[in-house]
């Protein structure tokens, strides 16, 4: 384990190595979407390397190069933001809640390379900036949000919120649902011991277009979204109800169950 004041120390290292000159190039007027995307590759890349996450990534021929997407996914760690970086590797911007924007340094740097902030206080003002943030962004980028509206301390998946579902149905943009499995094991929610060297899997489902649900079946649009993801979620502990082990848990059954990782579709990073 490292202990936390490594962890924040290292953290806030990479952060500034990659926030400080965005910050300098969007006041000068010369930062471009192309040299955030490679500075967030290069700090999350940096994240999983200091925690030795083995990343495990199924389903990336689900995304199409250039296509915009509403990326929904579990939210059970803050390693979460990097992990999905390294393995979806698109143009990606995330929404997050305006209290973290009101961290010194943090949210001038968020604020220009592009992220999305919300008053989750204020529903009807977070849905409308969703909708505006969205219209701003170039058609390729997609945008990360977790309908839980927070982590899991628990591993189990949340109730879903409407906003992102309400922006989808909006924007026309699909939904990209992906399951993350294993962070939890990293860093928990609301803990700052890390964990190092543990397995990560990250399965993309297929986009879901929410033309056919509109204009009347968000609710079945939030269902099936949850199922994609509930899927392949690996059971918590002393929790029943959801199918498979976590990604550790089947690399200790031995040699003989590796192959599997490999197959077509499953990328090791």
């Amino acid at each position: 384990m490292i202990p936390s004041l490594n962890l924040v120390a290292s953290v806030w290292l990479k952060t500034l190595r990659v926030g400080l000159p965005t910050i300098v190039e969007a006041a000068r007027g010369t930062l471009s979407p192309q040299v955030c995307d490679e500075r967030l590759d290069s700090w999350s890349r940096g994240l999983l390397n200091y925690a030795g996450i083995r990343l495990e990534v199924i389903g990336h021929e689900h995304i199409r190069v250039g296509k915009g997407y509403i990326v929904m996914s579990n939210h059970q760690s803050s390693y979460d933001i990097p992990v999905l970086f390294q393995a979806l590797g698109i143009p990606l911007r995330m929404v997050a809640k305006k209290e973290i924007f009101q961290i010194p340094f943090v949210g001038r740097a968020m604020r220009a390379a592009g992220f999305i902030e919300v008053d989750r206080a204020n529903r009807l003002r977070a849905i409308r900036a969703l909708i505006t943030a969205r219209q701003r962004l170039d058609a390729s980028m997609s945008v990360w949000i977790a309908p839980e509206g927070g982590r899991s301390r628990t591993g189990q998946l949340g109730a879903f919120e409407r906003g992102g579902f309400l922006m989808a149905m909006s924007t026309g943009m699909p939904i990209l649902p992906v399951t993350i499995d294993g962070t939890r094991h990293t860093l928990p929610a609301g803990r700052l011991t890390l964990r190092r060297g543990n397995k990560v899997r990250v399965t993309i489902g297929a986009p879901i277009d929410p033309a056919d649900y509109a204009p009347k079946g968000i609710d079945r649009l939030m269902e099936i979204t949850r199922d994609v993801i509930a899927q392949h979620l690996s059971a918590p502990p002393n929790q029943t109800g959801l199918q498979t082990k976590s990604p550790d848990e089947e690399d200790n059954q031995g040699s003989r169950d590796l192959a599997p990782h490999f197959h077509s579709g499953t990328q090791q990073r």
